[in-house]
């Protein structure tokens, strides 16, 4: 293989691997995000608000203040999830509509099931609770 061509399969590699790391990172981002917003907003609060705490060397006061914006920050972010609910909601059955008139009757069996497990793998890496598996 000439240097040019191999080259060129170098760059078209790499090019591959930025985008598929690109769009693992982009799947994985929203569900990271959340856990550590929900994750945050209740058992590691504490903890990591001292972490910071001791690392910021924030005052007392700020600690305060940090404390508060994170509460209203939380409070907010859950009005806005409990706000959206229904309208995720109403997309899923459309969705799930739209789908059983595409597949038979065995496949949708299958996506079901495939979908509700994947929905209690990710509820239980979540802690179970308001993002256990709905039902449909």
């Amino acid at each position: 293989m000439d240097r040019v061509s191999r080259s060129s399969w170098l760059v078209r590699s790499a090019a591959l691997a930025i985008f598929l790391l690109g769009f693992a990172a982009g799947a994985l981002a929203p569900s990271a995000y959340r856990a550590w917003v929900r994750d945050g907003g209740r058992q590691g609060r504490p903890d990591r608000i001292e972490r910071m705490s001791e690392d910021l060397k924030l005052t007392p006061e700020q600690k305060a203040q940090v404390q508060q914006i994170f509460g209203e920050t939380r409070s907010r972010l859950e009005a806005l999830r409990k706000e959206s609910e229904p309208r995720f909601e109403e997309i899923r059955r459309d969705t799930d509509e739209r789908l059983k008139q595409v597949l038979t009757p065995e496949q949708w069996e299958q996506f079901s099931k495939s979908r509700d497990e994947g929905r209690g793998r990710r509820g239980r890496v979540r802690g179970g609770g308001d993002d256990a598996p709905r039902e449909h």
